[in-house]
């Protein structure tokens, strides 16, 4: 249970130093025009870009990229397979065969159609690891706030759960370490996962008093720190417009 944050060499990029919410909604765009075509190129090139622009304007290792899209891959590749094996165009006598292997049959439509669903998870993959380790949970909920307007007590509210993980991680060992100390396992238990229950209800209710406490969603408020749009922010969109635009004409 480890929260991974972006290292200062990401932060301090040309994509590190790109608004969150502009970063966010050139994301989602991306997503939803892969949602509009099922060619299996489209995904590919934006994967590839991502990837790519990752490496060279966000300060990314390819190593550390790779090992944060890997558990992903291999989802995107069970998920390509068994929707290629399982399709319903493979019991069409008149398709064209791609793959037949004893009783299996896989026809050529069925192949295109799970490789493009697999490839889409593993673009969906790479635009949101990119994301996350070019851009800071600080940041990104101050710029949800003030560019988005977000309201203030469910934006800090979530940064506050995703800040607790590793609040919970700790509670764990400390469960574990009293277990062992009485001489029980301290293997899993249901009586651990209570235990962490209790804790994460406990946390949850001082960060409830500890935001009513400085007022958040009870008017306007001040900004410590001031996020603001600059010429990068446009560059990232104008990339990322003809990033897709040249992805969607591959698939006519």
């Amino acid at each position: 249970m480890i929260v991974r944050a972006p290292d200062e060499r990401a932060l301090a990029s040309p994509l590190g130093r790109v608004a969150p919410v502009t970063k966010l909604a050139i994301a989602l765009v991306w997503l939803v025009g892969l949602a509009l075509v099922v060619d299996p190129r489209p995904p590919l090139v934006v994967a590839l870009a991502a990837a790519g622009i990752g490496v060279a304007f966000g300060g990314l290792e390819p190593a550390r990229l790779a090992r944060g899209v890997a558990p992903l891959l291999l989802a995107a590749v069970g998920v390509a397979f068994f929707n290629a094996l399982f399709s319903g165009s493979n019991s069409n006598p008149f398709a064209p065969t791609a793959v037949e292997l004893g009783p299996l049959r896989v026809t050529q439509a069925a192949a295109l159609a799970g490789l493009s669903l697999g490839l889409r998870i593993l673009a969906i993959a790479t635009v949101g690891v990119v994301f996350a380790l070019t851009t800071d949970s600080t940041a990104l909920v101050d710029s949800l706030v003030v560019q988005a307007r977000v309201p203030e007590r469910f934006a800090y509210g979530a940064l506050a759960a995703y800040q607790a993980v590793p609040r919970l991680a700790d509670d764990l060992a400390t469960l574990r370490q009293a277990r062992r100390i009485r001489g029980l396992r301290a293997s899993w238990h249901p009586r651990i996962l209570v235990g962490l229950l209790v804790l994460a209800i406990r946390h949850g209710d001082r960060l409830a008093l500890a935001m009513d406490a400085r007022g958040f969603g009870s008017g306007p408020r001040t900004r410590y720190r001031d996020v603001r749009l600059t010429w990068l922010d446009g560059v990232a969109v104008l990339v990322g417009v003809v990033v897709l635009a040249g992805a969607l004409a591959l698939a006519h």
